[in-house]
């Protein structure tokens, strides 16, 4: 309210300012104003009225990109004893903000014409032994040549990543080497279960065949060899 004040009190002055403050429900009276311009500022306001500036004057000179992280490493670097926090405070007070690298990438696009498979487990995602149950999910990792998918397969019992893969596309490939490399890591446990394993998928196969009579793979195997 004070700056509005001083912005305005040349043209307007002080008491017709406050006077129009108050008819509009504002409570400032010329007291508060004077005793507030006769105040002492406080150190926090003062050494924001310098680093304000030089803050913004680093990030015009780094091309007006910087984010508060980078932004703040900077002013270390330059002598400032700055804390991050204050530098994301100082920047928003100014308008300043770092620049976005890039797009972000859709990694689910739904299909709605594509199959759907059945929820083997009825979203219950909980285990009583290691690799009783596997988990999956694809995410994606910005980089300067290009967007890098990622794909890991996690034990729902340990929670530990058990197989992952990185490439350059989200096709089944890379999907089912993450598979792979799971029952690699896993071979001494996969293999106790190999027995067990074989039932559900044949059991699985057996829901499939009236669907896939002529393929009795199924689909994420067909996508792969063909």
């Amino acid at each position: 309210m004070v700056d509005f004040i001083d912005a305005n009190r040349e043209e307007f002055g002080v008491e017709p300012i406050c006077t129009v403050l108050r008819s509009a429900g504002l409570q400032v009276a010329l007291s508060t104003y004077y005793d507030a311009k006769a105040r002492v500022p406080s150190a926090r306001a003062l050494r924001d009225a310098v680093l304000g500036p030089a803050l913004c004057q680093l990030w015009k000179d780094n091309y007006c990109v910087y984010g508060a992280r980078k932004l703040w490493k900077t002013a270390r670097r330059d002598g400032y004893d700055v804390g991050r926090d204050q530098v994301a405070r100082l920047m928003r007070a100014a308008g300043i903000e770092g620049v976005r690298r890039g797009k972000r990438v859709r990694t689910t696009k739904p299909d709605p014409a594509a199959a759907r498979h059945p929820d083997l487990v009825k979203r219950n995602f909980t285990a009583t032994a290691p690799n009783d149950l596997w988990v999956t999910d694809l995410t994606f990792v910005p980089t300067w040549a290009g967007v890098a998918y990622v794909c890991f397969i996690i034990d729902a019992y340990s929670r530990m990543i058990v197989g992952w893969r990185v490439a350059s596309h989200m096709r089944t490939s890379m999907v089912l080497d993450a598979v792979e490399m799971a029952r690699w890591s896993q071979w001494k446990y996969v293999a106790r279960l190999e027995m067990s394993l074989r039932c559900r998928v044949a059991i699985h196969l057996h829901s499939l065949r009236g669907k896939a009579r002529r393929d009795r793979r199924s689909p994420v195997d067909r996508d792969r060899r063909g």
